[in-house]
């Protein structure tokens, strides 16, 4: 099979690899489209070194089931499935038991520890796979799968209350689609963007204003997400909390956050919270979501032969919303 892998940090190359075979308990999947994510981006250039070398990247995978080990669960036939970034937890550990998996010290992740969706074909453990919700696209479905999911896990740990005041710093795959759920549940967004394309989508998905990402939105917050990887933006993003609010830092990375002032950004209860990977009951919850309520997804497709200039792109901000890697038929 085609399969681009990371050889050295800093670069994607193709090459020919074997079909993999799926162990008992996983299920061997045709790739159809794969969702090209920041977190490639960082494994591609060496800020999160990759667990396997070379590793094929890739984890917002929608593919066909085409083969199943003795132990697999397998979908009905013509099912599509998701691949997505969490794929094992030990399910012992106190942290599996008290239902933080994300946490589970003895994690794997698609495209870091196990090879990913940059390929013709990928394997998942069963249990870890997602049934995907009915009228989208593959390459719409795609970006759900991360981008989505640790979204709404942001959005979770962002304890927004009923019709509260979001704001959020920074607009792409993730963003654009978590704006979409909070307004879905009520709430006025306002968003934090350096990019005139991205405020111009913003306000076209509902949110209440649009703004650059240094500026002070029109009203104190109840809750903040920070999707862009900038540590410069957390004291901008809680001085603009209201007081008892909080602000979830949704990326695995973020450069150097500067020293906050006590008075300034963390007085009269604001909280900061991080956000680890998600946990599967967060994906089946967001997932549902997006069958009730239909996500406008903003992609932009590359064939799969381009998955370098896609990742060279996303670097270089030159993406509207998503690049997807699509397969040919």
């Amino acid at each position: 099979m085609r399969a681009w892998v990371v050889p050295t940090p800093g670069r994607v190359e193709q090459v020919e690899l074997p079909v993999p075979r799926p162990a008992d308990d996983e299920l061997l999947v045709r790739v159809r489209a794969c969702g090209v994510c920041r977190t490639d981006l960082h494994v591609r250039d060496g800020d999160l070194p990759p667990h396997r070398s070379p590793v094929v990247p890739g984890h917002e995978v929608v593919g066909e089931v085409v083969a199943a080990g003795s132990r697999a669960r397998r979908p009905g036939a013509g099912v599509r499935i998701g691949v997505p970034w969490l794929r094992h937890t030990c399910g012992r550990c106190r942290y599996c038991i008290r239902g933080h998996e994300n946490l589970c010290p003895f994690s794997e992740y698609t495209g870091w520890d196990a090879d990913g969706g940059y390929a013709e074909y990928v394997t998942v453990p069963a249990d870890y796979a997602y049934e995907l919700p009915t009228g989208y696209t593959d390459e719409e479905l795609a970006p759900l799968l991360c981008a989505g999911i640790i979204g709404y896990r942001a959005l979770r740990r962002a304890d927004l209350p009923p019709g509260g005041r979001l704001g959020i710093y920074g607009f792409g795959g993730s963003a654009h689609l978590t704006a979409q759920v909070a307004i879905a549940q009520g709430a006025v967004v306002h968003v934090l963007t350096r990019s005139p394309a991205a405020q111009a989508l913003a306000l076209e998905l509902g949110a209440a204003s649009a703004g650059d990402a240094y500026d002070r939105p029109p009203e104190p917050l109840d809750s903040a997400i920070l999707f862009a990887p900038v540590g410069a933006l957390v004291p901008v993003a809680l001085e603009a909390l209201d007081a008892g609010g909080t602000l979830s830092i949704a990326g695995i990375y973020l450069s150097d956050i500067p020293s906050l002032s006590y008075e300034r950004h963390l007085f009269h209860e604001r909280t900061v919270r991080s956000v680890t990977a998600n946990t599967r009951d967060d994906g089946r919850a967001f997932l549902a979501t997006a069958a009730d309520h239909h996500l406008r997804v903003a992609v932009t497709p590359y064939p799969f032969d381009r998955a370098d200039t896609a990742l060279d792109d996303l670097a270089a901000d030159r993406v509207e919303g998503v690049a997807v890697l699509t397969m040919p038929r």
